[in-house]
């Protein structure tokens, strides 16, 4: 089983970008999906972006062209690089497994505060 940790929140200016870090622990990372997920106060839980075990790469729409999702699967960490902040990405952002995702386990994720 994969164990997640979210890092790299913090506050920035419209426009700003941040890169969001989870790190893994776990022999299979390197075979595992990760998604990124975030919430925003009276919202509900919404993916943001896929990475899959062979490098491919899917967006919700309201991202494409200013977040990037990588992996670097010698630190077992998936990075999420996040371009042209909006105010409406301010949000707390989540990695996960498709797995845990279902199991509804969540870590304490990190939270993304954007200002306009």
């Amino acid at each position: 089983q994969v164990q997640l940790v979210e890092s790299g929140g913090g506050l920035v200016q419209a426009g700003g970008s941040l890169r969001l870090s989870c790190a893994a622990s776990g022999s299979i990372f390197s075979r595992s999906a990760i998604f990124w997920y975030r919430q925003a106060p009276g919202n509900q839980r919404e993916l943001v972006a896929r990475i899959y075990s062979d490098g491919s790469t899917s967006y919700v729409d309201s991202v494409k062209g200013r977040f990037t999702i990588s992996r670097d699967n010698a630190k077992n960490t998936v990075y999420l690089q996040m371009n042209s902040l909006k105010a409406e990405d301010t949000a707390v952002y989540y990695c996960n497994t498709p797995f845990g995702a279902l199991s509804n386990n969540w870590g304490q994720g990190t939270q993304v505060t954007v200002s306009s």
